[in-house]
């Protein structure tokens, strides 16, 4: 097996090279024959990778440890499930799957991307990252490796990585999301060198972006679901090195998509469109960096190796070219159009702009300054949650200020009268919402600007809609229902973007009321004893302990409000460490959260800790709601020819 897979992937590499060489040549020669060989190149390092792939997943779901690979990170008492996800849940399979779902864009791209001049320069691109990931796995992070004396069985997979199904679906996102940036990063390359900086590309890479985004989004959601499941602690974001590396080029991505629109419309900020790319597809080689160097401690790295300085030099090497390209095309990118007014739709744009490239500077700078001061005075020193929140807190209103005054101001210009007609009302509608959230006991300031901003958001979308559907039926004297499905098939991506921020507004509120209102307590309880902690009666049972082949587990059975629930810990046979498997009593507001701490022999008392967490469930709903609307605005819009159907109508009466 270890000789078939690095045949594979050697296979694999010498035909992406071929290609990248093949693009490369066709875009400089316009030779379509040549464009032609590249884009077959493309289906053929597919196919090989793919085999690398699937050499890999016999090799674990056969428990074949003469695969180092194998021997190091499964087990033959894991669950089938468990097999097949041990593929990414360790350093040299992950860049495998990262390798194959790159080769996966590059073939899709080359088959369905626009024949034109960006397109050989693109292809081009995406081999040139292609070869890179597949030259780790063909090098210094092979998972093929041999070992000479097999064990008879493996060490395990990290018994983190086992403990939730989420770990068969979070990852895989991450994946696809970074993956995805590539896309938009090659085009914008392929844009400097061709000097069509202008719209062309933005057009074509819209929907990549877009669709990365959407699964970067499921991937942050989702993995900070599998932390309020798994680690237990109750919360889903702790400001940890490797989560932060996930939501940096979120931000960058996040501002591309708004300013994009900018440039579409206006013909602005094409600079700042390619310098926003680069840094989003950067942050991902960053992040990839930070996980697998081992210069970070997080529950989330890999183990320190090789590949973390290879990454660092490929990061460097990117940078630094495209630094090159950009400042040798400098004199073709220039602005036809210069902003009207601050007060305008591209006002709001520019300065979500600005607050999402700062939040995700903040992030990067707290996340590596400790280790510039371990590497130049060796001391160790960390940056933790009170720095981000204190900066982040400020730039989350700002950007929901700003995402709700948007949609109501008009292009290059926004008079008084449209301001006070769009906003007075929705304001004082806000206004009375915070009111009444702070009689009912909200007294954080923060959560009571969140209540604010929120609704103010809600209601101007409500506004901005009834406005249009009440002159849709107007024109067309349509029921409301028809009214409605005919805006969003001519209009996908603005109210695609209405649901996207309706999402960003729950997740906002779940945000701000889980943190600022999360009580926690310990208690002690004796066999059939009930207690009232935070409001629920709870009661305690029995010890319903159970062996399976890869672990033990120590459950307490407890009855929580009439409901049986069965908090425990798991102990991993070859890992040798307890995990935490929370029981959770999911409520519309707020969940009831159990931890099993500790018992003695008999089982005869038990430790459980108790957190009470408001609306916390509305992040992982929020996010539903983000992910639909996003891929809303992914399908194209349905031409209604308006005037012609009212002509009908008229002459039929």
């Amino acid at each position: 097996m270890s000789w078939l897979g690095e045949i594979t992937v050697l296979t694999a590499l010498v035909f992406c090279v071929f290609g990248m060489v093949t693009a490369w040549r066709a875009a400089r020669t316009l030779d379509a024959r040549l464009e032609l060989t590249a884009r077959r190149s493309a289906g053929i390092t597919l196919l090989f990778s793919s085999g690398g792939l699937a050499v890999l997943w016999v090799a674990l779901l056969t428990n074949d440890t003469s695969v180092r690979f194998v021997a190091n990170h499964s087990v033959s008492t894991s669950p089938l499930w468990v097999k097949i996800v041990s593929l990414w849940g360790a350093l040299e399979g992950s860049i495998l799957l990262w390798a194959w779902i790159l080769a996966v864009f590059t073939a899709v791209l080359a088959w369905v991307a626009k024949p034109d001049a960006l397109r050989p320069y693109a292809l081009a691109v995406m081999f040139f990252v292609l070869a890179f990931f597949l030259g780790v796995n063909a090098s210094v992070g092979s998972p093929f490796i041999e070992v000479p004396i097999p064990p008879p069985d493996g060490r395990g997979p990290n018994a983190l990585l086992q403990n939730h199904w989420m770990m068969a679906v979070h990852p895989v996102l991450m994946y696809i999301g970074f993956v995805g940036l590539t896309v938009p990063f090659a085009y914008a390359i392929a844009a400097l060198l061709t000097g069509r900086v202008g719209e062309a590309w933005l057009v074509q890479t819209r929907r990549w972006t877009l669709t990365a985004w959407v699964f970067l989004t499921a991937a942050i959601i989702s993995g900070g679901w599998w932390s309020y499941e798994v680690l237990g602690w109750g919360g889903y974001w702790a400001w940890d090195p490797v989560e932060n590396a996930s939501v940096i080029p979120w931000f960058f991505a996040t501002a591309f998509i708004h300013s994009l629109q900018i440039q579409e419309r206006r013909r602005m900020l094409a600079g700042w469109n390619l310098g926003l790319v680069v840094a989003a597809f950067s942050s991902t080689l960053l992040g990839t960096f930070l996980t697998r160097s081992g210069i970070v401690e997080s529950v989330h790295a890999f183990a320190a190796g090789a590949i973390g300085p290879v990454f660092f030099g490929f990061l460097v090497v990117v940078l630094a070219g495209t630094l090159f390209i950009g400042y040798r095309k400098l004199h073709l990118i220039r602005d036809e159009h210069q902003l009207d007014s601050p007060v305008s739709r591209e006002g709001a744009f520019l300065m979500g702009n600005l607050l999402f490239s700062s939040f995700a500077a903040t992030v990067l700078i707290g996340t590596l300054f400790p280790v510039f001061v371990q590497a130049f005075t060796g001391a160790k020193s960390s940056v933790g949650a009170p720095f981000f929140n204190a900066v982040g807190v400020p730039l989350g209103l700002g950007i929901l200020a700003l995402q709700a005054v948007g949609p109501a101001l008009g292009w290059r210009r926004a008079t008084g009268e449209s301001l006070r007609e769009s906003l007075t009302i929705p304001a004082i509608l806000a206004c009375i919402m915070a009111v009444t959230g702070f009689i009912l006991g909200a007294r954080e300031w923060s959560v009571v600007l969140t209540v604010l901003l929120s609704f103010f958001n809600i209601f101007i979308m409500v506004r901005l809609t009834d406005k249009a559907i009440r002159s849709r039926q107007k024109a067309l004297r349509q029921s409301w229902l028809a009214a409605v499905g005919d805006l969003v098939n001519a209009f996908p991506r603005r109210y695609g973007a209405y649901i996207a921020h309706l999402g960003v507004v729950v997740i906002a509120l779940g945000i701000a009321f889980s943190g600022a209102y999360k009580t926690e307590q310990e208690v002690s309880f004796k066999m059939g004893e009930t207690k009232t902690v935070l409001g629920h009666e709870v009661m305690y049972l029995r010890m319903a302990g159970e062996e399976k082949p890869e672990r033990f587990v120590n459950a307490a059975e407890i009855v929580l409000d009439g409901e049986s629930f069965f908090p425990a810990q798991n102990q991993y046979k070859t890992q040798q460490m307890n995990v935490a498997t929370p029981a959770v009593q999911y409520n519309f507001l707020g969940d009831f959260y159990v931890i099993f701490l500790s018992a003695d022999e008999r089982g005869t008392q038990v430790a459980l800790k108790f957190i009470n967490s408001p609306l916390v469930s509305w992040i992982w709903f929020g996010g539903l709601i983000i992910v639909i609307g996003a891929g809303l605005t992914l399908i194209p819009a349905v031409q209604v020819q308006v005037a012609k159907r009212k002509n009908e109508m008229v002459a039929a009466d």
